[in-house]
């Protein structure tokens, strides 16, 4: 079977599972988040040991997979996560380097390259959970929308909009990048990558929003942007996504690593395909708490 063909059936599978998921919410999205996170963690440690560093991988990965689970637990009612508690977590991670890596392991850059792991992967990835539970979408919004009670299936419509626009995004840069790119963005980090199809990127991501928020979000879900919003939130995002691609890129260049690991067929590895959601996500949470406020 071909490269392509693995990447089409992969795609095929994994999509519509995917969206069943996001759709579903609860427990299902929080485990699915959960375990992207944890594998995404584990690809992370092998780029930074790569680059000579020696992280705690095992609690890395442990931890990664957790966070989501606890942001599950928290909007569930069942617990509230004190700082106090998060800042003896790291004192946690200092204290077990003086056993696991010892002067000779480089114990500032091990647990400095663990806590980035767990931030990075399992922490920016949970922002899909919140995003599926943003207040806009399970309830009456505080800022007034008209006294409407949304379902909490208003949640999943929601979610798919960074995912799309991300989509959408890489989509365009690909098709522009391919006609007309010529000029390089930023060739010392990713050298495929050009002017023209990071604003095909903009231009297909900001055209996605003002589709997707008037003719799904608004009859759906009672969701919508206005017109200058829905295209605000399209730049933004994409911006945001080329940005986490291109993060993920520096780090594989600086490790020397072609891919994150080939754990997906025909798309190399997790951070390989999610690269660009650990942006996206926690950016349209906090615009979604802005532009929302405009909404009709």
């Amino acid at each position: 079977m071909s490269e392509l063909a693995r990447r089409v059936l992969f795609s095929v599978v994994a999509a519509p599972l995917a969206i069943a998921i996001v759709l579903a919410g609860g427990a299902a999205l929080a485990a699915l988040l959960a375990v992207v996170s944890a594998l995404a963690a584990w690809e992370f440690y092998r780029i930074a040991a790569a680059d000579g560093l020696t992280p705690m991988d095992d609690i890395g990965v442990a931890l990664a997979g957790i966070v989501p689970l606890l942001v599950h637990a928290r909007y569930l009612g069942i617990y509230e996560t004190p700082l106090a508690v998060m800042a003896i977590g790291v004192l946690v991670l200092l204290a077990l380097a003086i056993w696991r890596r010892g002067v000779e392991g480089k114990p500032l850059g091990a647990v400095a390259s663990t806590l980035l792991g767990v931030v990075y992967t399992g922490g920016m990835l949970s922002f899909g959970y919140a995003i599926r539970y943003h207040r806009y979408a399970v309830g009456a919004s505080p800022l007034g929308f008209g006294g409407w009670q949304i379902g909490i299936s208003a949640g999943g419509i929601l979610l798919l909009l960074p995912l799309l626009l991300t989509w959408a995004s890489d989509i365009g840069a690909y098709f522009v990048g391919r006609a007309f790119g010529k000029r390089k963005l930023i060739p010392r980090v990713s050298p495929g990558k050009t002017v023209a199809g990071a604003i095909g990127a903009l231009a297909s991501s900001m055209l996605v929003s003002w589709i997707y928020s008037h003719f799904v979000m608004r009859p759906v879900s009672h969701l919508d942007f206005t017109t200058l919003g829905a295209l605000a939130f399209g730049l933004v995002v994409s911006v945001a996504a080329q940005i986490g691609d291109l993060v993920e890129s520096l780090l594989k260049r600086e490790a020397g690593v072609k891919d994150s690991s080939h754990l997906l067929p025909g798309h190399g590895g997790i951070l390989d395909r999610f690269d660009s959601l650990l942006f996206v996500l926690p950016v349209s949470y906090l615009l979604l708490s802005w532009l929302l406020t405009f909404a009709p």
